[in-house]
């Protein structure tokens, strides 16, 4: 597993906002599919609303989510 950082807009009528996503998965198309799920479900945006801009591929380190990293370094082995 790979954890990339997905970062794009939410274009709303009456709502304009970035926003930067740190998931688990195996391939940038799936971590993209992903965020897609997680903004529609949790706030109400429709596929059409989001706009990707960047995906990247980030190494556990420097996830900034903490949930993240202690996953990914848990799986790894990697005790720091």
């Amino acid at each position: 597993m790979k954890v990339f950082r997905v970062t794009g807009e939410i274009q709303k009528p009456n709502l304009q906002t970035s926003f930067r996503r740190e998931v688990v998965a195996l391939k940038p198309e799936h971590a993209v599919e992903r965020v897609y799920t997680e903004l529609g479900s949790k706030h109400r945006v429709k596929r059409f609303q989001i706009k990707i801009t960047n995906v990247e591929e980030i190494s556990p380190e420097e996830a900034r989510s903490p949930l993240i990293r202690k996953l990914m370094v848990g799986e790894m082995g990697i005790v720091k």
